[in-house]
């Protein structure tokens, strides 16, 4: 089993190269090679957004980088709960906000928008939050949210308010300990009011993912929307991460992005990014040039139907990371060091994903709203 996003994040597994996976991935042809490109944010009118760990801003190879090609940024990691509330939130003297102060500040140095992620999410805070009475429960929920939003309010474009609600399979909603104390959608508009109270001008966001890459999932998630606008929660937008399938019928993300749209709300690709190679570490029999094409075409649909949205419900697209070598994707004993999901390679050179990002970006969208 591959390990979680949480795991890697927190440095739990080494990045090593793993000997079971040598000679899985057969080369009939190297990638081709793509030249020179304009900078991603200079192409569009919106945000073109990156991920950042307090630790890359001190690496001037990552720095440039980011600074040429993105104009918004989003903590991977250090504005979740797990790094900013210790056991010890409960008495109120937990709060850590050291890496997220960091990078909300090199954000605003450089003139770059920030998006906030996460408030409330169904793998962290239950340790924190265990033993509470409800009303202490309830405070202590809403206290977290006050203290955290308005840490930052005024100086973040969005917050992912929820994260990840929707079951793995798409079989309903995830049961987890907020769902369990303050009810299954309750605790959810509870998160968007108090977010709203914080931080009454930035875009609150419900984000998920393989919406595109699940349709019964991506469904299900449309419809927690609706549920919980019905319910009064002040939800601003929509996220999708977009951790791309490159296996996915031609049209699939295309019909998403459309039903997404139809809520009027600003849409967020927020956690972009394509892997070449199969996530469960078995062997792959397909060849590069044909997973670079499945890679490309999928990227490159997904740019154009974001694209072709009306303008004010494009909030921005944002890649899940700078180079290949700063991908979760790239951490831990499953990686073979040959993955390029990401925009540019390790030397900061554009990869076929920065080529398909421009080639939707260019197609004729005419026949959209803009």
């Amino acid at each position: 089993m591959l390990p979680s996003r949480r795991q890697l994040c927190l440095g739990l597994t080494a990045a090593t190269t793993s000997p079971l996976l040598g000679g899985c991935f057969p080369f009939d042809e190297g990638p081709d090679p793509v030249g020179p490109i304009a900078p991603l944010k200079s192409q569009v009118p919106y945000p073109v957004g990156t991920c950042a760990m307090s630790g890359q801003l001190d690496d001037p190879d990552w720095a440039r980088l980011a600074r040429t090609h993105f104009n918004q940024i989003t903590p991977e990691w250090e504005m979740k709960m797990e790094y900013i509330l210790t056991s010890r939130a409960s008495h109120g003297d937990g709060y850590r906000f050291d890496a997220s102060d960091r990078i909300v500040d090199w954000a605003a140095r450089h003139g770059m928008g920030l998006h906030a992620t996460t408030l409330i999410w169904y793998s962290q805070g239950e340790e924190a939050f265990r033993g509470l009475s409800p009303a202490d429960y309830r405070q202590q929920f809403d206290t977290y949210i006050a203290t955290v939003a308005g840490r930052y309010a005024g100086r973040v474009r969005g917050w992912d308010v929820v994260n990840e609600a929707v079951a793995e399979n798409g079989e309903g909603l995830r049961q987890h300990h907020w769902a369990q104390s303050l009810g299954e959608i309750d605790h959810m508009v509870r998160a968007f009011e108090q977010a709203k109270q914080a931080d009454p001008n930035a875009v609150l966001f419900i984000n998920d993912y393989n919406l595109e890459n699940n349709p019964k999932k991506g469904a299900t998630f449309l419809n927690l929307v609706e549920r919980l606008l019905k319910a009064g929660a002040p939800i601003g937008g929509i996220g999708t991460q977009s951790h791309l399938d490159i296996e996915i019928p031609e049209g699939q993300i295309t019909r998403f992005i459309g039903q997404a749209a139809q809520f009027g709300l600003p849409l967020h690709v927020s956690e972009l990014d394509a892997s070449r190679r199969r996530g469960d570490g078995t062997p792959d029999v397909r060849t590069v040039s044909y997973r670079i094409r499945q890679q490309i075409e999928r990227v490159k649909e997904l740019s154009f139907a974001f694209h072709s949205l009306p303008a004010e419900q494009r909030y921005a697209l944002t890649l899940w990371g700078v180079r290949d070598t700063d991908s979760w994707l790239r951490r831990g004993r499953y990686d073979d060091g040959k993955d390029s999901p990401l925009a540019f390679d390790a030397n900061g050179h554009p990869t076929a994903i920065a080529r398909a990002l421009s080639d939707g970006w260019r197609q004729d969208t005419s026949s959209a709203t803009s």
